[in-house]
């Protein structure tokens, strides 16, 4: 298979999830092997890979950086490009994060359709997992597995009632990916909000872009798109953590509550050992 990139610039506007204020992105054309860049162009064009080794933090989403240059809350955004097979890839923001838009990867994906998709002359290669590996204890791990396909198997557990236990097996395909998961929301508890917003944080959370849980209840629950959306939601974030990789990751990913972190850290182990992976072209 060929390397993908967009076929035209495109440009949107929206509010940042923890920022709260409005941030401009385009997502541009890439040259051939350049891969996924984010660039900050209030930064002086500053710019770097999205990589899971420039991973600076997990707390409340995927953070990269180099030096004082970052970029949060990235893994939506790369579920959708990840989803939409798109390999070069140029982001440009002149705020910290790419706008929250409706909380899902539904709308970048819908996005990176309004550009288009061009096919490059460069060769994709694909992260083979070869034998198991695991991160994580006391019931909260994730891991990756040796398989033929990108499979997912997550399990969530909350105490309430509104998520309870959840839990989703879902083999990768760029339709299945559109429909069963790509529309699944963010979603936070109220009670932490006020917390977070003193902290600087959830700023730009609201009803219309996250799924806000209070006690039992769904305070939003017309916004639901599944009944499962919650843990189709993790599956979506674990999607655009492992898209850090560089490449497809061909394997089975198992998350047990996991989350960001966990994400990254399962990614590092990956990569730790050269015995744990096998880096060959696509056919």
């Amino acid at each position: 298979m060929t390397r993908r990139t967009v076929a035209t610039e495109v440009t949107t506007d929206g509010v940042a999830l923890h920022a709260g204020r409005m941030i401009r992105m385009t997502l541009a054309p890439a040259p051939v092997d350049y891969g996924i860049v984010f660039r900050r162009s209030d930064m002086g064009g500053a710019e770097f890979p999205a990589r899971y080794d420039r991973v600076t933090e997990t707390r409340l989403g995927t953070v990269l950086g180099e030096g004082d240059v970052r970029v949060g809350v990235v893994e939506h955004l790369m579920a959708a490009v990840a989803g939409a097979g798109i390999d070069d890839l140029i982001v440009t923001l002149d705020g910290p994060e790419p706008p929250i838009l409706d909380g899902d990867a539904l709308a970048y994906l819908d996005l990176i359709g309004r550009a288009g998709i061009r096919e490059t002359a460069g060769k994709l290669s694909a992260v083979h997992v070869l034998r198991r590996v695991e991160v994580g204890s006391d019931g909260i791990t994730a891991a990756l597995v040796p398989a033929k396909k990108r499979i997912f198997d997550f399990e969530i557990v909350f105490p309430s009632a509104a998520i309870g236990v959840q839990r989703m097996e879902w083999i990768f395909s760029p339709e299945g990916f559109r429909k069963d998961i790509a529309p699944a929301r963010t979603f936070g508890f109220m009670h932490e909000l006020e917390t977070l917003n003193r902290a600087g944080l959830g700023r730009g959370a609201s009803l219309d872009n996250t799924l806000a849980i209070a006690g039992d209840k769904v305070v939003n629950g017309h916004l639901l798109r599944f009944p499962d959306e919650f843990v189709r939601h993790k599956i979506l974030d674990a999607l655009g953590d492992l898209a850090l990789a560089g490449g497809p990751v061909i394997g089975r990913f198992e998350g047990r509550r996991s989350g960001h972190a966990l994400n990254n850290a399962l990614l590092r182990a990956l990569f730790s050992d050269p015995s744990n992976f096998r880096v060959a072209d696509v056919a």
